[in-house]
Protein backbone atom coordinates (compact mmCIF):
# COMPACT_ATOMS: atom_id res chain seq x y z
CA UNK A 1 0.00 0.00 0.00
CA UNK A 2 1.12 3.53 -0.70
CA UNK A 3 0.37 6.74 1.16
CA UNK A 4 -2.29 7.51 -1.45
CA UNK A 5 -4.42 4.68 -0.09
CA UNK A 6 -4.95 6.55 3.18
CA UNK A 7 -6.58 9.69 1.77
CA UNK A 8 -9.16 11.06 4.22
CA UNK A 9 -12.83 10.31 3.62
CA UNK A 10 -14.50 13.74 3.59
CA UNK A 11 -18.19 14.69 3.74
CA UNK A 12 -18.92 17.31 1.06
CA UNK A 13 -21.69 19.82 1.70
CA UNK A 14 -23.15 22.94 0.10
CA UNK A 15 -24.26 25.81 2.35
CA UNK A 16 -26.11 29.06 1.68
CA UNK A 17 -25.36 32.43 3.20
CA UNK A 18 -28.95 33.65 2.97
CA UNK A 19 -28.72 37.43 3.16
CA UNK A 20 -31.81 39.64 3.39
CA UNK A 21 -32.00 43.31 2.24
CA UNK A 22 -31.11 44.47 5.78
CA UNK A 23 -27.93 42.35 5.65
CA UNK A 24 -29.22 39.80 8.15
CA UNK A 25 -28.15 36.21 7.65
CA UNK A 26 -30.35 33.19 8.36
CA UNK A 27 -28.65 30.56 10.52
CA UNK A 28 -29.78 27.19 11.86
CA UNK A 29 -29.04 26.10 15.43
CA UNK A 30 -27.42 22.67 15.37
CA UNK A 31 -26.70 20.67 18.52
CA UNK A 32 -23.26 19.11 18.38
CA UNK A 33 -23.70 17.34 21.72
CA UNK A 34 -25.70 17.83 24.94
CA UNK A 35 -23.74 20.97 25.82
CA UNK A 36 -22.67 22.53 22.52
CA UNK A 37 -24.74 24.21 19.87
CA UNK A 38 -23.48 25.85 16.69
CA UNK A 39 -25.23 28.39 14.46
CA UNK A 40 -24.64 27.24 10.87
CA UNK A 41 -25.69 28.26 7.39
CA UNK A 42 -28.53 26.18 5.91
CA UNK A 43 -27.46 23.41 3.59
CA UNK A 44 -26.05 19.96 3.84
CA UNK A 45 -24.51 16.92 2.28
CA UNK A 46 -24.09 16.47 -1.44
CA UNK A 47 -25.63 13.16 -2.43
CA UNK A 48 -24.33 10.82 -5.13
CA UNK A 49 -24.98 12.27 -8.58
CA UNK A 50 -25.70 15.78 -7.27
CA UNK A 51 -23.76 18.91 -8.05
CA UNK A 52 -23.16 21.34 -5.18
CA UNK A 53 -25.90 23.62 -6.59
CA UNK A 54 -28.35 20.71 -6.92
CA UNK A 55 -27.68 19.85 -3.26
CA UNK A 56 -28.07 23.48 -2.24
CA UNK A 57 -31.46 23.75 -3.98
CA UNK A 58 -32.67 20.54 -2.35
CA UNK A 59 -31.38 21.39 1.12
CA UNK A 60 -32.86 24.91 1.14
CA UNK A 61 -36.30 23.63 0.17
CA UNK A 62 -36.10 20.92 2.85
CA UNK A 63 -34.70 23.03 5.69
CA UNK A 64 -36.13 26.54 5.20
CA UNK A 65 -38.53 26.40 2.25
CA UNK A 66 -36.55 28.71 -0.05
CA UNK A 67 -36.42 28.28 -3.81
CA UNK A 68 -33.95 30.43 -5.71
CA UNK A 69 -32.96 30.90 -9.32
CA UNK A 70 -29.67 31.67 -10.96
CA UNK A 71 -26.18 30.69 -9.95
CA UNK A 72 -25.11 32.29 -6.67
CA UNK A 73 -21.46 33.19 -6.19
CA UNK A 74 -19.31 30.53 -4.54
CA UNK A 75 -17.61 32.62 -1.86
CA UNK A 76 -15.90 30.32 0.67
CA UNK A 77 -14.53 26.79 0.92
CA UNK A 78 -14.02 25.20 4.29
CA UNK A 79 -11.95 22.02 4.54
CA UNK A 80 -11.50 20.49 7.97
CA UNK A 81 -9.86 17.10 8.44
CA UNK A 82 -10.35 15.63 11.90
CA UNK A 83 -11.41 12.00 12.34
CA UNK A 84 -14.43 12.05 14.63
CA UNK A 85 -15.57 15.52 13.52
CA UNK A 86 -18.43 13.90 11.61
CA UNK A 87 -19.52 10.35 12.31
CA UNK A 88 -18.30 8.02 9.57
CA UNK A 89 -15.95 10.56 7.98
CA UNK A 90 -12.46 11.93 8.50
CA UNK A 91 -13.61 15.51 7.99
CA UNK A 92 -15.75 17.87 6.00
CA UNK A 93 -15.64 20.17 2.98
CA UNK A 94 -18.27 22.94 3.06
CA UNK A 95 -18.80 25.08 -0.02
CA UNK A 96 -20.56 28.37 0.84
CA UNK A 97 -22.68 30.28 -1.69
CA UNK A 98 -24.04 33.81 -1.25
CA UNK A 99 -27.81 33.80 -1.86
CA UNK A 100 -29.48 37.21 -1.50
CA UNK A 101 -33.16 36.86 -0.62
CA UNK A 102 -36.11 38.75 0.73
CA UNK A 103 -36.71 38.31 4.44
CA UNK A 104 -39.01 35.31 4.99
CA UNK A 105 -40.28 33.06 7.76
CA UNK A 106 -38.41 29.77 7.32
CA UNK A 107 -40.62 26.72 6.90
CA UNK A 108 -39.20 23.87 4.86
CA UNK A 109 -40.63 20.57 3.76
CA UNK A 110 -38.97 18.75 6.67
CA UNK A 111 -41.00 18.39 9.85
CA UNK A 112 -39.56 19.59 13.17
CA UNK A 113 -38.95 15.94 14.04
CA UNK A 114 -36.99 15.38 10.82
CA UNK A 115 -34.93 18.51 11.47
CA UNK A 116 -34.16 17.36 15.02
CA UNK A 117 -33.05 14.00 13.61
CA UNK A 118 -30.49 16.05 11.66
CA UNK A 119 -29.60 17.87 14.91
CA UNK A 120 -31.30 21.14 13.86
CA UNK A 121 -33.24 22.77 16.70
CA UNK A 122 -34.19 26.18 15.41
CA UNK A 123 -33.37 29.10 13.17
CA UNK A 124 -32.80 32.81 13.49
CA UNK A 125 -32.04 35.84 11.34
CA UNK A 126 -28.85 37.46 12.69
CA UNK A 127 -27.63 41.01 12.08
CA UNK A 128 -23.90 41.26 11.49
CA UNK A 129 -23.40 43.33 14.65
CA UNK A 130 -25.19 40.63 16.68
CA UNK A 131 -22.81 37.98 15.40
CA UNK A 132 -19.72 40.12 16.00
CA UNK A 133 -20.76 41.06 19.55
CA UNK A 134 -22.23 37.70 20.62
CA UNK A 135 -20.96 36.65 24.05
CA UNK A 136 -23.11 33.56 24.70
CA UNK A 137 -22.05 29.94 24.89
CA UNK A 138 -23.17 28.94 21.38
CA UNK A 139 -20.59 28.80 18.60
CA UNK A 140 -20.77 29.95 14.99
CA UNK A 141 -19.75 27.82 12.03
CA UNK A 142 -17.37 28.97 10.74
CA UNK A 143 -15.98 30.36 14.01
CA UNK A 144 -14.89 33.63 12.33
CA UNK A 145 -18.32 34.14 10.75
CA UNK A 146 -18.60 37.79 11.82
CA UNK A 147 -15.21 38.70 10.38
CA UNK A 148 -15.79 36.72 7.17
CA UNK A 149 -19.22 38.28 6.59
CA UNK A 150 -17.83 41.78 7.26
CA UNK A 151 -15.22 41.27 4.54
CA UNK A 152 -17.74 39.72 2.15
CA UNK A 153 -20.23 42.58 2.58
CA UNK A 154 -17.52 45.23 2.29
CA UNK A 155 -15.64 43.75 -0.70
CA UNK A 156 -18.34 41.71 -2.45
CA UNK A 157 -18.00 38.14 -3.67
CA UNK A 158 -14.43 37.06 -4.43
CA UNK A 159 -13.50 35.87 -7.95
CA UNK A 160 -12.71 32.42 -6.55
CA UNK A 161 -13.79 30.82 -3.24
CA UNK A 162 -11.71 31.91 -0.25
CA UNK A 163 -10.36 29.03 1.86
CA UNK A 164 -11.57 29.39 5.44
CA UNK A 165 -10.88 27.47 8.61
CA UNK A 166 -13.17 25.83 11.10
Amino acid sequence: MTGDDTAPRLRHAARALLLDPDERVLLLRAMVDDETSVWIAPGGGIEAGESPLDALHRELIEEVGLRFTGVPPHVWRQRHVDPGHIEGYDGVVNDYFLVPTEHFAPHGTMTPEQLRAELVYGHRWWALDEIRSYAGSDLFGPRRLGELLTTLLRDGPPPTPIPIGL
